[in-house]
């Protein structure tokens, strides 16, 4: 049976998101990274340094495609939808992708960038951010495929109107801090206790944390400090005028 812990404006559910996803309303968006089910890929050509060997433990298990029945049941519970690894899914081709460049070339194991499909429709858009190794978020390494907290900032940009996000695939809990970060309302299920626990934790750290943007509205975008050096200058979606939903 599912389980759900509230913690400020954000509901945590610890349950399968086949189970759960019917039980909650409509949400303005889902901002996910689902399994991309390369998990024997994982296996087989992971064996390099730490993290690599990081990534590969057990992933022929965790790392499985979700069914067509999880992306039928988000698309009807929600109205927008960016999804990490867009292009591991059979679903409809996008016309805006964004793209992460990891700002690491020459990797050996793993991608130098990775593109997100979104409902959205407009130029394909670039972020650049290079986070500890270009794959795992500068933070804490808690999660196999952790994505860093500005990156998903940045995602929240392209819904600058969502009040309620939702994250089916939460991991340990990176867009909810983003979300937290923000002022958005939340919405996360993880089926893992491991990685549940691991998001409750964070999210009530982002919560403890001194807010820079204490006073913004629900919908407001915000850009880190890391997010306007030059190497990142144009990230900021609302910068060029980036269409709405």
């Amino acid at each position: 049976m599912a389980e759900k812990v509230v913690i400020g404006d954000c509901e945590l559910w610890h349950g399968d998101a086949r189970e759960v996803l019917p039980l909650l309303p409509c949400f303005d968006l889902v901002l996910t990274d689902p399994p991309y089910g390369i998990g024997d890929a994982l296996v087989k050509g992971g064996r390099g340094g730490s993290f690599e060997r990081l990534i590969s433990e057990n992933a022929a298990e965790w790392d499985v495609t979700p069914e067509k029945e999880v992306f039928d049941l988000i698309f009807g519970h929600s109205k927008n939808q960016i999804f990490w690894g867009g292009n591991y899914f059979e679903i409809p081709p996008t016309k805006k992708p964004l793209c992460w460049d990891k700002v690491r070339p020459n990797q050996k194991n793993l991608s130098e960038w990775e593109m997100a499909w979104t409902s959205f429709t407009g130029r394909a858009q670039l972020f650049k951010h290079c986070a500890n190794g270009g794959f795992v978020a500068a933070e804490a390494n808690e999660h196999p495929t952790q994505k860093p907290v500005p990156l998903m900032e940045w995602c929240l940009g392209f819904a600058p109107d969502a009040r309620t996000v939702c994250d089916p695939f939460m991991g340990s809990g990176t867009t909810g801090v983003a979300c937290v970060n923000l002022g958005r309302k939340f919405v996360g299920i993880e089926r893992e206790r491991k990685y549940f626990d691991i998001a409750c934790r964070r999210i009530e750290q982002a919560y403890a944390q001194p807010r820079l943007f204490e006073d913004a509205k629900v919908g407001d975008t915000a850009v880190q400090g890391d997010m306007l050096l030059p190497a990142n200058v144009g990230n900021n979606p609302a910068a060029e005028g980036s269409p709405a939903p």
